[in-house]
């Protein structure tokens, strides 16, 4: 039983970094903005993070360090495919490809270093129950931090005037700007906060999730939390269950090789990207589904007339 309180530990730990960056990339795309980039600006939130905790010792300023280097690339994808019109996926693309070989080569001397001792969190009490606590209690703030954003979320979105706004540019900036809205303003905000979300996302991973930097070390988790936002068909509490269960599929891998179960380990590894295969190949069974949830104009471009 203890081996399965762990399982459930480690799956919202992995969960929590899927649901990040997929947050961010929800609040891009009910904009109305694709950013393809999720993966290059995680690893170089990574990067940045880890670098900032070796040099000052502090968390904090490594997850601040991260979302600055998040929302700083959002920043430079949003004002090429918000002002200047390049295209959406190929922009996103060329930042994912910038982001890998950036934090690569920024990352050369920082392979070999090492973190201060990681803090070890619990919550007093609850923590001490058996199997429950170490599976729920004792857990990084950032993974209940995640929960409680995803109902600040919901009720942004949905219960404010703000929010009513955010969606109305990505389902027709049109008359929202007939309305007198600053369209292509309100979608740059909204990619520099999805970036930071994301930057986030990978230094959580660098300094929380597996406290290290190895170049490559999102290892597809950014093309993961993309597709989550399809799988949970734009809403943020689908995909809060969608992370955990990619997570879990991710875990289960590590938990199936402790069991001595004999698969090989190519196969397990890629259970988290056949995962996302089959689940987006069921979706895209039904068109129509998703065209109803989808934000209308997601991925085009808006000109304004004057």
């Amino acid at each position: 039983m203890e081996s399965y309180a762990l399982l459930i530990a480690a799956t919202l730990n992995a969960g929590t970094v899927l649901a990040i960056a997929a947050m961010g990339l929800l609040i891009n795309e009910k904009a109305g903005i694709v950013n393809l980039g999720a993966e290059g600006m995680m690893l170089c939130a990574a990067i940045a993070g880890f670098a900032v905790v070796v040099h000052t010792g502090s968390d904090a300023m490594g997850f601040l360090a991260g979302m600055a280097a998040g929302a700083l690339l959002a920043a430079v994808f949003g004002g090429l495919v918000i002002y200047l019109s390049t295209n959406q996926y190929a922009t996103g693309l060329a930042l994912s490809l910038f982001g890998v070989g950036f934090s690569a080569f920024v990352g050369i001397s920082y392979v070999q270093e090492k973190l201060p001792p990681r803090p070890s969190f619990e919550i007093p009490f609850l923590a001490d129950i058996p199997l429950v606590g170490p599976a729920l209690f004792k857990q990084h703030p950032l993974v209940y931090g995640v929960i409680a954003f995803v109902f600040a979320l919901i009720w942004f979105l949905y219960k404010t005037r703000t929010g009513l706004v955010l969606r109305s540019v990505g389902e027709s900036p049109e008359s929202a700007h007939a309305l007198g809205y600053p369209v292509r303003r309100i979608r740059l905000f909204a990619v520099i906060a999805g970036g930071a979300l994301c930057g986030l996302a990978g230094a959580y991973i660098s300094i929380a999730y597996t406290p290290l930097w190895v170049e490559g070390m999102v290892a597809g988790k950014g093309w993961i939390a993309l597709a989550l936002t399809t799988f949970a068909t734009w809403r943020p509490a689908r995909i809060l269950l969608g992370a955990y269960l990619f997570g879990g599929v991710t875990m289960l891998q590590f938990h199936l090789q402790g069991l001595g179960v004999q698969v090989p380990s190519q196969l397990l590894s890629a259970m988290p990207y056949l995962a996302t295969i089959v689940v987006l190949a069921l979706i895209s069974r039904n068109p129509a589904w998703i065209k109803v949830n989808m934000p209308a104009s997601l991925g085009k471009p808006f000109h304004p007339s004057s």
